[in-house]
């Protein structure tokens, strides 16, 4: 009798663990929808639907100086394009075009779940597929940040952009997973994202052997910068200085001292432009030195993803 109550306490146990994960995944991967069809105050652009498999996607273009090259820019997890509006001001302000679009299942973006990379990184090449045209002649850079570089490195970018700046990216899956359940449930909260994971099969057809930024990205072979707060909890330090040591040169780290994982243009907008901008005009227009709009610091704390 007490072993058969003890087999049905471990059973319920179990049933109810599994529950959770399932109701946790369907979280995890439900779109997040964002009105945005209003271009903002400061930005001169206007809306665009790409068409991608089974949908659109849907951004702002803003047109810059002509020769002067294009950014794309990829916000994070349950966000939208409109995080990536200040980006989009400063570098059209310096001649750049830029196109903010909302990721699959995300915004104003067709989509019925979140695949942390697979109809990301189609509907990324879409894009830059549409940029080029849109842009001929351009060189073009690609900034993303958390899902949105993680897209970028899975999918391998095509065409071929001539520089990426890569904020905030895990380098696994796992470890992303990880993290923000030791966050929220303390050490032992690491231990339930294998039930979490191997929900991902079901729900996206791809294994979560398959989501590892960390193995792809020194196959982009362009020039990168590899951005990170030093107290992200998200994306830890050594997590970052490890997608740094797999990065193929050139290469660049860029620390934010005391940030967690915010938004880091906000965070130090004027050590985030310089640096941008530096790196823009070295590998986008190969100028030696940009000219900056000066402005006072200021820190931010809004988180770019959860």
């Amino acid at each position: 009798m007490y072993i058969r109550r003890l087999v049905f306490i471990g059973l319920a146990v179990v049933a109810l663990g599994a529950v959770l994960a399932a109701a946790a995944g369907e979280m995890l991967t439900r779109p997040a929808r964002v009105q945005a069809s209003v271009v903002p105050p400061g930005l001169r652009a206007h809306a665009v639907e790409i068409p991608v498999p089974g949908g659109h996607v849907a951004g702002w273009l803003a047109a810059g100086e002509t020769g002067k090259g294009a950014v794309l820019l990829l916000h994070g997890l349950r966000s939208s394009r409109l995080q990536m509006v200040a980006r989009a001001k400063f570098l059209q302000a310096a001649g750049y075009t830029a196109l903010l679009i909302d990721l699959p299942a995300h915004g104003e973006s067709t989509g019925d779940r979140m695949t942390f990379g697979v109809t990301e990184s189609a509907a990324i090449r879409a894009t830059l597929d549409y940029l080029q045209q849109s842009a001929p002649g351009e060189r073009v850079a690609v900034v993303g940040v958390s899902l949105g570089a993680a897209s970028l490195v899975l999918g391998g970018a095509a065409p071929v952009p001539s520089a990426v700046v890569v904020e905030s990216m895990y380098p696994t899956l796992r470890e992303a997973v990880a993290n923000r359940l030791e966050m929220r449930l303390g050490p032992h909260g690491r231990l339930l994202a294998g039930p979490l994971l191997w929900q991902l099969p079901l729900r996206s057809g791809l294994a979560e052997s398959e989501l590892r930024p960390i193995e792809r990205i020194a196959s982009l072979a362009v020039p990168i910068a590899v951005a990170s707060g030093t107290q992200d909890q998200h994306t830890t330090w050594p997590e970052t200085l490890r997608l740094f040591e797999a990065a193929a040169s050139p290469k660049e780290l860029w620390s934010f001292d005391g940030a967690a994982h915010v938004d880091l243009h906000r965070y130090a907008p004027t050590l985030y432009e310089q640096r941008l901008l530096t790196f823009l005009a070295r590998h986008i227009r190969n100028e030696a030195t940009p000219v900056f709009n000066t402005r006072p610091a200021a820190v931010g704390h809004d988180s770019p993803d959860r």
